[in-house]
């Protein structure tokens, strides 16, 4: 099943739910913001992505410029800070079977259809 992390207010994400609907594949939306992925789910996502957690943070959030810019952080403390905080986790991100993509352009959801 593809699975969509969907922040409704997030143009981007929006457009990712578009994509997922127009291609007539069945979806799970998950709205990451109130159903927030625990650490290991966030690690799981990360290795689904092949990037680093940093990658997966919106570094132009004010609660990272207020809170961790600047800072050292390792891996896990950057996951624990996205689990805290979901609005630093970057959207849309899509998963499909082992493979992961974050829509953004939108269009890169197509990778995974």
């Amino acid at each position: 099943m593809i699975k969509i992390f969907h922040n409704p207010r997030c143009s981007k994400s929006r457009q990712g739910v578009a994509i997922l609907t127009e291609s007539g594949k069945d979806f799970e939306i998950v709205k990451y913001l109130e159903d927030t992925p625990s650490k290991e789910q966030l690690e799981e996502i990360v290795k689904k992505l092949g990037i680093t957690p940093m990658e997966l943070v919106r570094t132009n959030e004010s609660i990272w410029k207020e809170n961790y810019k600047g800072k050292e952080l390792t891996d896990d403390e950057l996951l624990t800070a996205m689990v805290e905080n979901p609005k630093l986790i970057e959207r849309p991100i899509v998963i499909h079977n082992n493979k992961a993509v974050i829509g953004r352009p939108p269009e890169k959801i197509m990778e995974l259809l």
